[in-house]
């Protein structure tokens, strides 16, 4: 009965290990997903590209590489800020798994309309603590 109870702790002590590291893993991810989002809405671009790696690419969902680079970033999103006193995004629901958030976000402050609510779909993979790759998915043309 002793040689099975050595086996068994360790694989619960390994089972927690990788439960806790799990957890871990999303709770950076949700926080990386967050940091950059309160960021965006004060359009403040030094705080948008902490949480983002120098090598960050960003897709067009799923794999139309629109740009890469973090100055490349700075570049596209400092005139958007400068250009959008208004505007706001707001998460309506936010799906975590692992290094992976999905975020089904409302934006308004954006075109000739500013008070039209845009829909947006964001899809964050994170890695070595920061945000690696960001895919858009565009909503179908009706």
């Amino acid at each position: 009965m002793k040689r099975y109870q050595i086996p068994t702790l360790f694989l619960c002590i390994v089972s927690f290990a990788g439960y806790a590291q799990t957890e871990n893993i999303e709770d950076i991810s949700r926080a990386l997903a967050q940091q950059q989002l309160e960021a965006y809405n004060k359009r403040n671009i030094d705080e948008f590209l902490i949480p983002y790696s120098d090598s960050i690419k960003v897709y067009t969902y799923p794999n139309e590489l629109r740009y890469q680079g973090k100055e490349t970033m700075r570049k596209r999103y400092a005139g958007f800020f400068e250009r959008t006193p208004n505007l706001h995004c707001e998460v309506v629901s936010r799906t975590v798994y692992g290094n992976v958030v999905i975020d089904k976000e409302a934006l308004t402050g954006i075109g000739k309309d500013k008070s039209k609510i845009r829909e947006a779909l964001a899809i964050y993979t994170i890695e070595y603590g920061k945000i690696s790759e960001v895919r858009f998915v565009r909503k179908p043309k009706q």
